[in-house]
């Protein structure tokens, strides 16, 4: 039925791959499906591939019986010694059929059966090669663009570039070589779909791994990575050798290695840092190049409250508050950057309004600051047991001064809330007011078209 089977079925398996086993069954099975249906689904039939010989055999099994009632499924002791003269009653002989008698619809469709097997085959192939390179850095040309995102050709398999998964402001022509990272491998019904990104995190750190040799041998760690894609990215890095600069290492000779991966990721600003195991100092480090002058940790919020002299602070906060959002999520930190001046500010009327309270002195405002209470809102939000370990506080004045404080701060945000009420009314008024004079104007402009129309 097909010549040369044999150099066909190594010429398959070489060029597409596919295993030799895989065709063969393949083969059979398709072999089995246009036999049945040129004789039926009632046959007893098994097809197995003749290795020897190069082809496929078709066997139709008939048991040897004294009176046919079945010509399909049973042969007579006659019949059956012409085949096998040593045959006896109840034995099953095979009768071996020409695959060339199966007919052009037989054969047609074992070839849709073996195109469709191969496609599977071949599909189930790219799956088992991509599914464990999640991760990985990989190359393509760019096929298509469409609303669904890049269309990109891996050579054997095809991969795509969801838009959100796209740098913003970057652009690919048809034919354009691109890189991007294994994001996700999912096996679908019309084949493996491939996720690509250039927009995570490992991106950026595996484009570091393949530039810089001493990440790839392990003596440098990339501790942590953040980005917003197309704008800025930071790094954290540590080094397990001490002679070896993480930093320098990964800036390399005349900034040429981070200059590679900027070039990449085109043009992205890339802010490296030394990793520290203080979450104080890493913050610090994080929000590079800024000047530091004070770190204040609220460990059960997990927030940090970050001091910097009145002309860094626009240097710390970033462009529109980049700087310390990418910070805090590299550190994993809440930061709240506060300029000296406001910061002094904040520290004189907490201490104020501690003072503001009922029976607090200044020795009890001085000992309440320094144990952690800072102002009223922190005092009200504490415990009777902190505040009676304090010097010259009893458990009766804890209580007292914790009640006040409550009842401060509620008289107080009453205060901000009227405050607020009455700028928002002024506002509206002022709003009206405008409104009215722009109405006055108009009416004015309007009188003299009126006037001379009239004369007309």
């Amino acid at each position: 039925m097909i010549q040369d089977l044999k150099r066909i079925i190594e010429q398959v398996s070489r060029d597409k791959g596919i295993e030799r086993e895989v065709l063969i069954t393949t083969l059979e099975e398709a072999m089995r499906s246009a036999a049945r249906k040129r004789f039926g689904h009632d046959l007893d039939l098994e097809v197995a591939y003749n290795d020897e010989f190069g082809e496929i055999e078709a066997f139709q099994f008939k048991e040897v019986v004294s009176e046919v009632t079945d010509s399909l499924l049973e042969i007579s002791l006659d019949e059956g010694r012409e085949l096998d003269p040593d045959c006896e009653l109840g034995d099953s002989l095979g009768i071996k059929l020409d695959t060339d008698t199966f007919g052009r619809i037989a054969a047609q469709s074992a070839k849709q059966v073996i195109i469709q097997k191969m496609k599977d085959a071949e599909r189930e192939m790219i799956y088992e090669d991509y599914k464990d390179r999640t991760g990985e850095i990989i190359n393509g040309i760019v096929q298509r663009l469409d609303r669904g995102g890049i269309t990109v050709n891996l050579g054997r398999a095809e991969a795509v570039v969801p838009y959100r998964e796209q740098v913003p402001r970057e652009t690919y022509r048809r034919g354009d070589r691109i890189r991007a990272l294994v994001l996700d491998v999912n096996r679908e019904s019309r084949g493996p779909q491939i996720i690509l990104s250039r927009t995570h995190s490992d991106f950026l750190s595996n484009l570091f791994t393949l530039e810089v040799p001493e990440i790839a041998e392990g003596i440098v760690t990339i501790m942590a990575a953040v980005r917003e894609p197309g704008s800025r990215a930071k790094i954290a890095v540590t080094s397990k050798d001490p002679d070896i600069d993480p930093v320098g290492a990964c800036v390399g000779m005349k900034g040429s290695r981070v200059q590679s991966v900027v070039q990449e990721l085109r043009g992205e600003k890339i802010d490296i840092i030394e990793y520290n195991p203080d979450p104080a100092k890493y913050v610090v480090n994080a929000l590079a190049p800024a000047v530091i002058s004070k770190v204040v940790i609220d460990q059960a919020n997990r927030l940090m409250e970050v001091i910097v002299p009145d002309d860094q602070l626009s240097l710390a906060i970033g462009k529109r508050g980049q700087n310390v959002r990418l910070a805090s999520k590299l550190a994993e930190w809440r930061i709240d950057v506060k300029s000296e001046s406001k910061y002094q500010k904040s520290l004189k009327e907490g201490y104020e309004s501690l003072l503001a309270l009922p029976g607090v002195g200044d020795a009890t405002a001085d000992n309440l600051y320094e144990a952690g209470f800072a102002s009223a809102e922190e005092l009200a939000g504490g415990q009777v047991e902190e505040l009676v370990a304090l010097p010259g506080i009893s458990q009766q004045k804890a209580v007292k001064f914790i009640e006040a404080a409550k009842i401060y701060e509620v008289e107080r945000k009453e205060k901000e809330a009227a405050a607020k009420k009455e700028e928002a009314a002024a506002k509206e008024e002022e709003a009206a007011a405008k409104k009215e004079e722009a109405a006055a104007k108009d009416e004015e402009a309007g009188e003299p078209e009126e006037t001379t129309a009239g004369g007309v």
